[in-house]
């Protein structure tokens, strides 16, 4: 069980899907090793799923050093990151974003630990990049979700798949490194260990998982004299418990704590060429976390098996921002504004489904699902002096104290809130016509019920307070999805899908603090209409993916911006259709080496028009680009190794290529068109330790990978050179 696994068939090389093989003491995978996923809630080998689904797998992650999902995640085809603050950085698939910076809903990709959902139905007060260490594979599923896994997949969901507790031996693992970056002040390091304890063997078994990262700045900030201003420190903890009391029983336990502490953000302001620098009167830190703790149940009734999960996710963000880079100094003290926020949410989710066996010509999934969300936001302005101004200038407040408008010198004062609670049922059904054609039907009843609330306390512009709490919306709708399968024999297969994704409607946070704003906004659809073949060459040598799709994207949230202040608020309108060719190959031709490649092709552009009264001409035309919309994405990986030899050397090299993209729909700033070259090598110095150097960014190309305003963005990380140790007990 679980969400995703290995087994052993007789087959040459890796799944293509794997992106990549590595050897060594602790990344091996030899070559009769086949991916198993379970993209549809069973185990499935991915090369028989009818879909869009990657596996990147332990091996690959610890070959490229991976930390974090910007080390791998472009990798996949399709797949685009949105690279930001962390906390915030958004996976785009298949070009299904209104921005390159941060949704201001729901995310347009589902994020999922072992099957618990991390994202809350509503604004995604954090969006967890889970660290790669002892991390069993992360699933990219492409295309809409919603059938099976709810809202927010509306461009294909991500799946971390982490090491459970083993109960049939000890294990204990250790990973260390330190790094590097060009204009970076200090060394960055990282520290990692695990420990697989097993109380009764085969029957109970404890794993402990602890984890601390640092990643020194890059980047200057001028106005405050600080060099390397935006260093981030990421702490970790996991914890699993599986118990199997019988061979029919399953009951496992998993507990997950993460943070991030970011000293200063990571956006530069725009102006000399290849800038590192960013000017701003404090230190724009901010801190993440996320806590999840989940029990899952899985019980083999015969006829079919029971699983129930069960989860408690909590999150928490502080930040702060400095205003005055929009507009300078507050004019009537002359101090800058600077803004905060606090925000915290609780996610409960409940699952129960039952699944018929793998095998006979009829195979079905029927399940249920029930989400509570609870969230609180607190946002300020701050600004020096204010609260004297006002005293000072009685006339200009109506005679109203500085400690009523803006006490402790906040200046505006907002509070919000949120209530949210889905019920679902969902299923999937596959039927074998006959041996080589397999029909497949799913569909997903839902109901969401949101309760938003939005105060605007008195403040020192005058903008009239208000407690704006609508009465409870409710959503409802069917969701389906169908496929056909064609697979004559092992080594050939094509299918035709059609599936959806959704997100829920919400509130504007500044929407009556601002006029012109609509107060609410609806839910979105995609439609995916997709065909894909994946075939083997020459006794396996060659595997070949590919995929062509076209996705309709209706009445789109677009996040906008207001001019002047640049306050975020979200519109619905429009349409977007999406076309796009997505092609995997892996070659092996010898044992010791092999060559992947990843190219993809998107034309992800408005159908209609999407309006936004603050734009020339009311609007954005038919035929926009998505904002981070890259026609072309690029990725090669080239690996030798030499297993047979003393201390199984092994080399690679990995390239990237993003094609350039518009960060908004006016188009006034462009993303991409850069290339990003990797290295890495690796020896093993006995059967539990293995030594690796690597190079990130090789060539130290300068490239914008967003921005949420055309002055203002992120950049990539300059050349990075590092070298770390690994140790496995087993």
């Amino acid at each position: 069980m679980g969400f995703a696994s290995i087994r052993r068939v007789a087959a040459c090389g890796i799944s293509i899907l794997a992106l990549g093989q590595a050897s060594g003491a602790l990344a091996q995978e030899t070559d009769d090793t086949e991916i198993v996923v379970t993209a549809a809630k069973r185990e499935q080998s991915v090369r028989d799923v009818s879909g869009s689904v990657s596996a990147v797998s332990e091996a690959t992650l610890q070959k490229l050093n991976a930390q974090s999902l910007s080390d791998y995640i472009t990798r996949v085809p399709g797949v685009i990151f949105n690279d930001y603050q962390p906390g915030v950085s958004e996976v785009v698939i298949r070009g299904v974003a209104s921005s390159t910076y941060h949704e201001a809903n729901q995310a347009t990709t589902g994020y999922y630990l072992n099957e618990v959902p991390l994202i809350e139905p509503g604004f995604p007060l954090v969006i967890p990049d889970v660290d790669s260490f002892d991390v069993s594979r992360v699933e990219v599923l492409r295309g809409p979700q919603g059938t099976l896994f709810g809202s927010s997949s509306l461009g294909g969901a991500i799946n971390y798949v982490v090491n459970e507790a083993d109960p049939a031996r000890f294990d204990a693992g250790f990973e260390g490194g330190v790094s590097t970056t060009k204009r970076a002040g200090e060394a960055s390091y990282a520290v990692k260990a695990m420990v697989n304890v097993p109380i009764a063997t085969d029957k109970l078994a404890v794993r402990l998982v602890a984890l601390q990262r640092y990643d020194a700045g890059y980047l200057d900030n001028t106005l405050l004299g600080e060099k390397g201003s935006n260093d981030l420190r990421v702490r970790g903890l996991r914890g699993s418990i599986v118990f199997t009391p019988t061979e029919t029983t399953r009951v496992s336990a998993l507990s997950m704590y993460q943070e991030y502490d970011l000293d200063d953000q990571t956006y530069v302001i725009f102006g000399p060429p290849k800038t590192f620098e960013r000017a701003t009167n404090v230190a724009e830190y901010q801190d993440t976390q996320f806590m999840m703790h989940s029990l899952r149940i899985e019980q083999d009734l015969g006829f079919a098996t029971l699983t129930a999960v069960g989860s408690y996710t909590e999150k928490k963000a502080d930040l702060a921002f400095d205003n005055s880079i929009f507009g300078g100094n507050d004019p009537r003290t002359d101090t800058p504004e600077l803004a905060s926020g606090k925000g915290k949410s609780k996610t409960e989710y409940g699952e129960l489904r039952l699944a018929s066996p793998d095998g006979g010509r009829f195979r079905w999934l029927l399940g249920v699902n029930y989400t509570r969300l609870r969230s609180n936001s607190t946002d300020g302005t701050f600004i020096e002096g204010i609260s004297d101004y006002i005293d000072a200038n009685p006339g200009e407040f109506g005679g109203r104290p500085g400690s009523e408008l803006a006490p402790d010198d906040l200046a505006s004062r907002t509070v919000s809130s949120n209530r949210v609670t889905e019920k679902a049922v969902f299923g999937e059904a596959s039927f074998d016509i006959v041996d080589t054609l397999t029909l497949t039907l799913g569909g997903r009843l839902f109901e969401y019920r949101t309760a938003p609330r939005l105060q605007y306390l008195p403040n020192a512009d005058l903008i009239p307070p208000f407690d704006y709490a609508p009465d409870t919306a409710k959503d409802s709708d069917f969701i389906p999805k169908a496929s056909l399968t064609w697979k004559p024999s092992k080594d050939f297969m094509i299918y035709g899908l059609y599936s959806e994704g959704f997100r829920i409607g919400g509130l504007n946070v500044y929407s009556l603090a601002t006029a012109g704003l609509p107060l609410t906004f609806e839910s979105d659809t995609t439609k995916n209409y997709e065909i894909g073949t994946r075939f083997d060459l020459i006794d396996r040598t060659l595997s070949v993916d590919l995929t062509a799709y076209h996705i309709d994207w209706g009445n789109i949230q677009a996040r906008l911006f207001t001019p002047g202040d640049f306050r975020a608020y979200t519109v619905n309108g429009g349409g977007a259709d999406i076309d796009g060719v997505e092609i995997s190959l892996n070659l092996r031709p010898t044992r010791n080496l092999s060559f992947t490649s990843n190219i993809a092709y998107n034309d992800a552009r408005l159908s209609s028009l999407l309006p936004d009264s603050f734009a020339p001409g009311g609007g954005y035309a038919k035929g926009t680009r998505l904002p981070g919309a890259s026609e072309w994405t690029l990725s090669n990986s080239l690996d030798l190794s030499f297993p047979d030899m003393s201390l199984k050397p092994r080399f690679g090299i990995a390239h990237r290529y993003l094609s350039s993209a518009p960060v908004d729909f006016a188009g006034t700033l462009d993303k991409g068109d850069f290339h990003l070259v990797d290295l890495n090598a690796s020896v093993t110095v006995s059967d539990r330790i293995e030594l690796s150097l690597f190079a990130k960014n090789l060539f130290n190309q300068y490239g914008i990978l967003n921005a949420p305003f055309a002055f203002a963005g992120s950049v990539a990380r300059p050349r990075t050179l590092g070298a770390s140790v690994r140790f496995s007990l087993n």
